[in-house]
Formats: C-alpha cells, structure tokens, sequence
C-alpha cells in the first residue's frame, strides 16, 4: 500500500492547497495573520498549536465559513470569494470535531446521501438492492463494511468519525482538512483513525488540526505549528519537535505542557 511521506507523491503536478497571505480578522482582533502554506498531495500534513493559535479559524477560512483575504488555491482555482458549497463542489471537504450524520439512517444511507446519487429522498429510504462502486470502497476503506445497515446514531464515536470521512470520500472530495478526528477517542480507536489517516492520505491533500501530540507523532509526515495566528514553523516531526521556538510556545502554555 502506498502511504503518505514527507514532500508528497507528485508535487505541483497533482491535486495541492497553496495558501498565501492569509488574514482573518475579527472585530478588530486578528486569528490568522499572514499564513502562508503549500500543502501536497500525498503529504499528511499535522496542524499543530496552543490554544487560540487560529488553527481552526484558518480552515474555516478555507472552507468559506469566515471571510478572509489572501489567496487559497486548489490547483490553480481560486477559493476565497466563493460560497462555502462550491468550494465542496471543488473537492475541499472538512470535518468538525463533533461528527455530523443523519444518526437515524444506516450508515449505507449516509453514504447514498453523501454521493448525490440522484435519488429521490423517499428512496433513500429504502433497502438499496445495489450499491455503488464508490460507496463500497468507501465502505471498505473506513472500515464499516459489516456495519453498512445498522443506523448511525449506535455506531461508536470513532465510528461515526469514520464515516464523516468516508461521506468526503464518496464526495470525491481530494483536499481533506480534518478537525481533531481523535478527540475524545479510544487507544484503539485512535491507532484505526490513524491507519485510516494513511490509507487516505496517500492519494488525496490530507490537512488534521489536532492537540493530541502523541497521535501527531506517530502518524504525521509534516507539521505546521501555528502560534497568534502565524506559522512559527514547518517540517518533519523531528525538526518541529527540536525547534526552540516551538518549545518555548508550547510550554509557555498551561494548555501545551499538559499535552507536552
């Protein structure tokens, strides 16, 4: 199986997010100041910072949930200005941290729904007699092959991550900005999410905001760490984890000792 690595697989030639110049503010306050990026397909990117280091606010940012100035380009098109589901349309798909499914269908009903298979909704609601080929590796890739007719709403917490995730895949979305996927999870839960991280991540623009160091560590192929709103610095694990910067942020914070 091909897995992410630092750099990515293809370069400029293939599906990337290139953000330049990126400002957020509000009422006066600035969360994201002048955040420059190039994110690559194949490249497991880690978005890492205390508290209010404006990491989620940037992929709000991306998404068009707030505005911002700059640029964000997918590939060459330009995202900021449009609205946030012709930025989906484009294959940007995002994440919250708490899963949003229709807890009351099947998780094969999510993805029926995800895929815009043209249905009517009252169809949607009927046992599918075929499935389609996207919804079946979607199914197999997030790991809920056997659990496709049980409704959504008893899944596990990392389950219902999981097929969050699968509902991008089926979107044919290849820019994945992911929001703490790990929170509140298990060990084991954890260690699956971040297989499923690679599986992924090999093929598409993987970009995961998150806290939990230890996840960061084990399965990111970069990092970017976010500090006020600036990037503070960029590279391998190793190299962010030996920046005196970084340190000197991270346990300048209640917040990153506790998770240093």
């Amino acid at each position: 199986m091909t897995e992410p690595h630092y750099g990515g697989n293809a370069g400029m030639s293939s599906e990337y997010l290139e953000i330049r110049d990126l400002r957020v503010s509000f009422d006066g306050f600035t969360a994201v100041d002048g955040v420059d990026l190039t994110l690559l397909q194949g490249d497991l990117r880690f978005l890492i910072g205390p508290n209010g280091a404006g990491k989620t606010t940037l992929v709000d940012a991306v998404t068009g949930l707030v505005p911002a100035t700059g640029s964000v380009t997918k590939s060459g098109i330009e995202l900021l200005g449009k609205k946030v589901h012709k930025i989906a349309r484009l294959g940007v798909g995002r994440t919250f941290q708490t899963a949003s499914v229709f807890e009351q269908l099947t998780v094969l009903q999510n993805l029926d729904i995800a895929a815009g298979s043209g249905r009517s909704p009252w169809s949607l609601l009927r046992r599918r007699t075929t499935v389609l080929p996207q919804i079946e590796e979607a199914l197999e890739t997030i790991g809920l092959t056997d659990l496709r007719d049980v409704p959504a709403g008893i899944l596990a917490h990392g389950q219902k991550q999981w097929l969050e995730i699968g509902m991008l895949l089926v979107q044919n979305s290849d820019v994945l900005l992911l929001d703490e996927p790990v929170a509140g999870m298990s060990h084991d839960e954890r260690e699956e999410t971040g297989q499923l991280l690679r599986r992924i991540g090999a093929q598409r623009t993987v970009v995961v905001v998150e806290h939990d160091m230890d996840f960061m560590r084990a399965f990111a192929t970069s990092v970017t760490v976010l500090a006020r709103g600036r990037v503070i610095a960029d590279g391998t694990v190793e190299e962010v984890q030996n920046n005196p910067q970084v340190q000197e942020v991270y346990l300048g914070t209640a917040t990153a000792a506790q998770e240093a």
